[in-house]
């Protein structure tokens, strides 16, 4: 057991350096962009390249890990990411950060699904698998929000090439460790083809797609641009399926989406994704323009989410998940979320963070503890044992093309009701329209619960999955 644990730290921590790298570099862009003579759409491209190689490739990413071993791709993934990041430390061009940030991505593609695979084929039949399910969880929702801490403070202490610097050490170590600790768990499937025409055509679309929904509130959602790219993102990703449909060695075999308590686990943290990430977005943008606090500031004041999330995933998301069941744990999660945003509404343009923000903040960090597990557990519990790596790359993909959507949705509802103004009371106003639209986006997902997950049944499996549901909790 001892060594379940340790490998799971490694994974663990593994996923929080990935996530955090998403919100770390936002914090460095002003000085970084002086440094290098940046303009802010050259900046905007630092954050657009990671999510969009990071996000199209999730899919290829976990299904070579099934392919070609799940310890390699995570070894090969974590030196690339260490290699890549001591470049982006010594950069003289934003060009080059640009392409630092797209090759972090594919190397955060690699190894995301092949650790939370590792994690399932580990804890396989364990009666643990509930409570590190929850941890995992609870490591990602916490690595966003303090990546704009600890950038905050590597910037001012250290200057913005930190933000790169930092990730050599953690890439190398990570990945020699790994050598030690992670299992080598025998790649299943190598004597089938690999579905080339498939990997394109899921990498391109879902990258196209990303793209859009990034571009569109600058753009215009209704813009020739923004509708030709739109277009052309759902072709591809209906070719995917049309691949797929046809393969005999898919990429996503079409069945899988046949199980319901994976399509529900989906489900459910898709909406969540783009109801609660846009949260952090929004509050950024309103301690920092409406407040006016500094960076760092205003990071320091979202840090009460991640702990309660950390602290609820640790020490009760698991334990709840397996004594009430997924369903009963990840509605009430949700309720928490649900409320936690509509608390938003409270805000205005003075600073109160005891009487405004804490409480919206600790409800909404508390449900997302209870939540986590339960969703992910749901979204793989009923993948068979050469699929770990595929439903692992389909439940980051869904994370994060949820969170892309929510962002791109919420920021044009912000937009539209503030108007031209700029006020800060027009602000306020917008935030208050995004919150709610985020609250619905959470209500949606409590409805999701309650219809499609199952009733609480006696174990949770990682059997192999068939047709017919596979018992889980």
């Amino acid at each position: 057991m001892q060594g379940k644990w340790a490998a799971f730290s490694l994974l663990a921590a593994t996923q929080f350096v990935l996530i955090l790298d998403t919100t770390i570099v936002g914090i460095a862009l002003p000085p970084m962009g002086r440094e290098l003579g940046m303009t802010a759409t050259d900046l905007s491209w630092t954050t657009t390249a990671y999510s969009l190689v990071f996000g199209g490739l999730l899919l290829l990413g976990g299904r070579l890990a099934d392919y070609a071993g799940r310890r390699r791709m995570f070894i090969a993934g974590m030196v690339m990411f260490g290699l890549v990041s001591l470049i982006g430390g010594v950069a003289s061009s934003g060009a080059v950060l640009v392409a630092v940030r797209a090759l972090q991505g594919l190397a955060g593609a690699l190894v995301a699904p092949a650790g939370m695979s590792l994690v399932m084929v580990i804890f396989k039949g364990d009666p643990a698998l509930n409570k590190a399910m929850g941890l995992w969880g609870a490591v990602g929702g916490m690595g966003a929000s303090a990546g704009a801490v600890l950038g905050g403070l590597l910037t001012d202490w250290f200057g913005w090439r930190s933000v790169f610097l930092v990730n050599t050490p953690i890439g190398l170590v990570v990945g020699a460790l790994a050598l030690v600790v992670l299992p080598a768990v025998r790649a299943a499937g190598r004597e089938r083809g690999f579905d080339l025409a498939g990997a394109f055509t899921s990498t391109a679309g879902l990258g196209l797609l990303i793209y859009t929904l990034t571009d569109a509130p600058q753009a215009g959602w209704t813009s020739a641009r923004t509708l030709a790219l739109g277009a052309l993102s759902v072709a591809l990703l209906g070719a995917f399926l049309a691949v797929e449909r046809r393969s005999a060695s898919p990429l996503v075999p079409l069945d899988v989406f046949r199980r319901r308590t994976l399509r529900a686990g989906n489900l459910i943290m898709f909406l969540v994704a783009a109801g609660m990430q846009p949260i952090f977005f929004l509050l950024t943008l309103y301690t920092q323009d409406v407040l006016g606090h500094s960076a760092t500031r205003s990071a320091m004041s979202l840090v009460a989410i991640s702990v309660t999330i950390a602290l609820t995933a640790s020490f009760l998301g698991g334990r709840v998940l397996t004594r009430y069941g997924m369903r009963a744990t990840a509605v009430a999660g949700l309720v928490f979320i649900t409320v936690g945003a509509l608390l938003y509404q409270r805000i205005g343009v003075r600073d109160d963070f005891v009487g405004t923000l804490l409480a919206p903040e600790l409800l909404g960090g508390f449900g997302f503890g209870l939540l986590i597990g339960a969703v992910t557990v749901a979204a793989t519990s009923q993948a068979a044992a050469d699929e770990a790596g595929m439903v692992s790359g389909l439940f980051n993909t869904t994370t994060q093309v949820g969170i892309s959507v929510g962002i791109a949705a919420l920021a044009t509802v912000a937009t539209a009701v503030t108007g031209d103004t700029g006020t800060p009371q027009a602000l306020v106003s917008g935030y208050h329209a995004a919150f709610i639209g985020s609250a619905g986006l959470a209500l949606l997902g409590l409805i999701a619960a309650l219809t499609l997950l199952p009733r609480r049944t006696r174990q949770v499996t990682t059997q192999p999955a068939t047709p017919a549901e596979a018992p889980v909790a």
